[in-house]
C-alpha cells in the first residue's frame, strides 16, 4: 500500500508552525514511516510532483503570491489544513488590516524610526507580489478542511492530528493540546 503524501508551505507568517512540526522530535522518524513528503520546505521539493493527500498551510494571505500558492495547494491537495493563527485568522500580520497600505509602506520605507532612505525610493518592481488590501485567513480564499489552532500549534496537537488524518482514525484531540498556560 502506498503511503499518504503530505505537502507543506508557509505564506504570510513567521515559519513557527513548521518549527512546531519539527518539534515532534523523534516522532518525525515515525512520521516518515507513515507518510511521504512532497513540495515542502522540509524536503526542499519546490513543485508538486503528484496530487497529495494532505496539504498543510501556515500563514495568511497578504499578497498576490500568497493567493496563488494557496490556490495551487487547494488544486493539488485532497485535504487542506490551516495550521496556526495566521492561517486561521490572519495572526500578527493582520494587525495591518486597519491601516491603509500607503501608510504601512510610508512607515516601512520612508518615515520609520530606523529607516535611512534619503532618496525616498519605494519598492516598485513588476516581479514583486502585489500587496492585498488586508491580510486574509486562508478559509476566505479557498475551502479549508481542518483547522489546527495555536501560535504556533503545539507539537502534540500536530502529531495527533496528522496521525489521525493519515491512519483514517477519528481525531481524539485532548484538551491539553489546545490549552495555553
Amino acid at each position: 500500500m502506498n503511503k499518504p503524501i503530505i505537502a507543506t508551505t508557509s505564506l504570510a507568517g513567521c515559519f513557527g508552525c513548521h518549527m512546531s512540526i519539527l518539534d515532534i522530535d523523534d516522532k518525525i522518524l515515525e512520521l516518515i514511516e507513515l507518510v511521504d513528503f512532497n513540495k515542502s520546505p522540509i524536503t526542499d521539493i519546490k513543485k508538486f510532483t503528484r496530487t497529495v493527500d494532505i496539504g498543510i498551510i501556515e500563514g495568511g494571505c497578504c499578497n498576490s503570491e500568497n493567493i496563488h500558492i494557496l490556490k495551487y495547494f487547494r488544486d493539488n491537495c485532497k485535504t487542506l489544513v490551516s495550521l496556526g493563527e495566521c492561517a486561521i485568522m490572519g495572526g500578527l500580520p493582520a494587525m495591518r488590516n486597519n491601516i491603509p497600505i500607503e501608510e504601512c509602506l510610508k512607515e516601512a520605507y520612508l518615515d520609520g524610526p530606523s529607516t535611512h532612505n534619503p532618496e525616498g525610493i519605494m519598492p516598485n518592481d513588476e516581479e514583486l507580489p502585489i500587496l492585498l488590501n488586508k491580510v486574509y485567513p486562508c478559509h476566505e480564499i479557498v475551502k479549508i478542511d481542518y483547522f489546527l489552532p495555536g501560535c504556533p500549534p503545539r507539537a502534540d496537537l500536530i502529531w495527533d492530528a496528522l496521525t489521525a488524518l493519515v491512519t483514517g482514525e477519528e481525531m481524539k484531540l485532548e484538551y491539553g493540546v489546545f490549552k495555553y498556560d
